[in-house]
This record gives C-alpha cells, sequence and structure tokens, in this order.
C-alpha cells in the first residue's frame, strides 16, 4: 500500500494516510503492516464502492476458441454433420470476437445506462463497424440442431436460452410477446444483465410461422408473419424494455433495458419442402433438343445450396432473410451415426446405462447387433436422434427394476432380439 503523506497537524499521532484524519475524528483506523500507515472506515467503504463499480461497468470477456479448437470441442458431444459444424464455430468465433472487441471499447454498466444507444450506435466513429452475423440451421428433426446450440453455449460458458417460435404471437394477443425470449435469457443468466448481454438465444420450429404464401395478407397472421416482423427488431441491435416478471406490457410497470447487440440468435426448423424449392430453381432449364437433363436431387444434396431467393419463396420474409446471413445446412442421420450417437459422446446413452449398472455391481454389454436395431428402429420411426433413449429406455425398464434387487447377476447383454422383438436380454448370474 502507497504511504501518503498529510499534514493534518497531528504529527506523531495516528492518523489516516488516504485522508488525513486523525483517530478521534473517525470510528475506526485499521493498521496496515509498516510504520505509521493506516486507513480509516470510510476510505475502505469508498475503496469498496469503487471496486464495485469497475466489475459492474466491466463486463468480462468471452473466454473465445479458435474455429478448428471449437470444432474438435463439439466433436465430442455431437456426430457427424462436420460441414455444419465447421460453418457453426466459423460463424461464432467471428461473432465473439466481435463481442469482445464491443465490450474492450464500449463498457456497461450491468446495473444501467447512463447511454441508451446501442454498441453499434455508439461504434459508429470507428473506421470499420462489425456487424453481427446470426445464424439460420435447417434440416430434418433429430439431427442436432438444438444440441449445436447448446453445446456452443457450454464451451463458450455464455448463458442460453431456448425458445419455440410457434408460441409467439404479435403484441396485444393471447400468446407470449417477443420480449419474454429475453427474459428467459435474463433469467438463466441469474439476472445479471451484462452476461445475458452476450448470451446464445435458440429459437426453434422457426419454419412454422412462415407465411401461407409469397403474396402479402390483407389480413392478421397472428402467430406467422406478425411474430416474424415483431422478432426483427430483438434480432437486430435494440435497446429492449422487458417486463421482469414476464406478460404483457402496460405503461405503469417497470423495465429492463437489454441491448441486443451482442446476443447471437439460432434460428432452427425442419423446414419441409425447403428442398424441393432449392431442386426446382437449380433444375430449370430450357426444354427442347438443347434442353439439359437433371437428375433429382435428394435434400442432403440440396440443403446446402440453399440462397436468401429460396427461404423467401418458403414462407420468411425478406428482413428476417437479411438478420440471419450465415445459413447451416444439416443432413440426415444415417444408421451408421446414430450407433456412433449411441456410443461415441461423453454423454452417451449406452456409456450412460453401462455406468448406471456398474454403480450396482453388474456389467452392462450391448452386442452389434443390438446398436445397428436401435438405430433402424429410429430411422423406422423418423425420430432420428431424439428416439434413441426412448427406444433404449423401453428395452432397459425391466433390467432396471429387477436388477438392485437381485445380487446374484453379474453380466446382462442386450441383443437385436431384445430390441425388436422385446425378449429378455441374456442374464449371467454369480455361479452357486
Amino acid at each position: 500500500m502507497a504511504k501518503k503523506t498529510v499534514d493534518n497537524g497531528n504529527i506523531g499521532e495516528p492518523h489516516c494516510s488516504f485522508c488525513g484524519r486523525s483517530e478521534e475524528k473517525v470510528e475506526h483506523l485499521i493498521a496496515a503492516p509498516g510504520d505509521n500507515v493506516f486507513i480509516c472506515n470510510d476510505c475502505v467503504a469508498i475503496c469498496k464502492s469503487q471496486l464495485e463499480e469497475q466489475t459492474e461497468t466491466t463486463p468480462d470477456r468471452v473466454d473465445l476458441l479458435p474455429p478448428e479448437k471449437l470444432k474438435e470441442e463439439l466433436d465430442k458431444y455431437i456426430i457427424g454433420q462436420d460441414d455444419a459444424k465447421r460453418v457453426l464455430s466459423v460463424a461464432v468465433y467471428n461473432h465473439y470476437k466481435r463481442v469482445n472487441y464491443n465490450l474492450k471499447n464500449a463498457p456497461r454498466s450491468s446495473r444501467g445506462r447512463d447511454d441508451e444507444r446501442t454498441v453499434s450506435e455508439r461504434n459508429k466513429s470507428d473506421d470499420v463497424e462489425l456487424n453481427k452475423s446470426n445464424i439460420l440451421m435447417f434440416g430434418p428433426s433429430g439431427c442436432g440442431k438444438t444440441l449445436l446450440a447448446q453445446t456452443l453455449s457450454k464451451i463458450l460458458k455464455v448463458p442460453f436460452a431456448m425458445v419455440d417460435a410457434t408460441t409467439l404471437t404479435e403484441a396485444g394477443y393471447v400468446g407470449e410477446d417477443v420480449e419474454n425470449i429475453l427474459l428467459r435469457l435474463i433469467k438463466n443468466a441469474d439476472y445479471d444483465i451484462a452476461a445475458a448481454e452476450r448470451g446464445i438465444i435458440y429459437i426453434d420450429e422457426v419454419d412454422k410461422i412462415a407465411r401461407k404464401s409469397e403474396n402479402v395478407s390483407i389480413t392478421r397472421d397472428v402467430s406467422g408473419e406478425g411474430v416474424q416482423q415483431s422478432l426483427l427488431k430483438i434480432i437486430e441491435s435494440t435497446v429492449s424494455s422487458i417486463p421482469p416478471n414476464g406478460g404483457r406490457k402496460h405503461p405503469q410497470q417497470e423495465f429492463i433495458q437489454m441491448d441486443t447487440t451482442n446476443v447471437l440468435f439460432i434460428l432452427g426448423g425442419a423446414f419441409v419442402g425447403l428442398d424441393k424449392i432449392v431442386s426446382d430453381r437449380l433444375g430449370k432449364t430450357r426444354i427442347g433438343f438443347g434442353g439439359t437433363l437433371h437428375g433429382e436431387k435428394t435434400a442432403d444434396d440440396a440443403l446446402p445450396q440453399v440462397q436468401p431467393q429460396d427461404l423467401i419463396k418458403f414462407g420468411l420474409i425478406p428482413e428476417l432473410v437479411g438478420r440471419v446471413p450465415v445459413t447451416v445446412a444439416l443432413k440426415d442421420l444415417k444408421s451408421e451415426d446414430l450407433v456412433r450417437v449411441l456410443t461415441e459422446p461423453k454423454n452417451a446413452i449406452v456409456k450412460q446405462y453401462v455406468k448406471l449398472l456398474d454403480l450396482d455391481g453388474v456389467k452392462l454389454e450391448f452386442d452389434e447387433s443390438a446398436l445397428t436395431a436401435i438405430a433402424d428402429k429410429a430411422i423406422d420411426l423418423h425420430t432420428g436422434a431424439r428416439g434413441l433413449r426412448t427406444i433404449v429406455e423401453n428395452a432397459m425398464l425391466d433390467i432396471m427394476y429387477s436388477v438392485p434387487s437381485d445380487k446374484s447377476i453379474k453380466k446382462i447383454v442386450i441383443t437385436s432380439d431384445t430390441i425388436q422383438n422385446g425378449a429378455p436380454p441374456q442374464v449371467i448370474k454369480e455361479a452357486a
């Protein structure tokens, strides 16, 4: 601690080294290691206030991984979808590199603002303005869209919120206002506004709020085009007023102010039929002797070639399409991919059941035919990876019920017959 010499007329008497007041003029005088160095209770309170203010006005930077490392972390939890993971890794890296830049150059208080402008507005004096690039993911159900968004937030240690777009309606109608999306993020950030302002929001089932045709409707589309219009302001960059308890706004209540400039919005949906729109566009050709015949493209071939005009034709409004410039196409998972999902990730379903039975002293094995049968059954049900847990749960129910009571069981082997026909698994017991 640096010593500050103050002439207070009490030479030789103990006095505060900061304000210079003597022991008689303060409530407490705290001695520090060293000769004649003291601090009073008032100066301690001032120091504490300054430290708290510095903490409030300087949000933590996001610990950012380069794209290659980010993809490596995603590989630990998500099987396949390599192209999608590469695109996401680059997009997320660029987004949070921009966030860290904005936090460094325009720190904001977590309890209030003297300047209600967005970060982008405050940075217009810079030579280069870094704009936000939100993300749109499309692919069949159960291919990993939600898991990708959740895993990214976990890796980056930022708050995460997920909402179903079908529950949203325009302001004034029965349903949920779009501002309540931000409230969910704030709650998941333990009401730390600064942390929420650099979080991730995943809006699922966006394809369900597409308008029914390209023609502009003269009637109200309460949960379709109207919701898309309402999403525009929070997805771009705005200081949004949010009711602290959710629900509808009314003039008498107080609002939470939140800047959405640094929030990453990831929109997802199955977009059934989008591949046909792309295929029709790519397949347009002259008819006649000079025409070219194109083979029919599969969804996996067509979706990576989506263009903004395809999304507009599907039913998204042009303004929303312009705010999600990064598009990520996910492929339908094949049988071999689903087998890897069952066994390879850190939180693989098979690994979880093996561990659970190991705690009871029982060894559990799934033979290769059983794993393939589980994957094939999920494909038949058109549930993708989402249906794997349900299939395994149903097969394991009787085993999990009886094993804790039968201490003689030492090993259980799950076969394809168990999965396909509900036959009992192979049970190996301790020799009598």
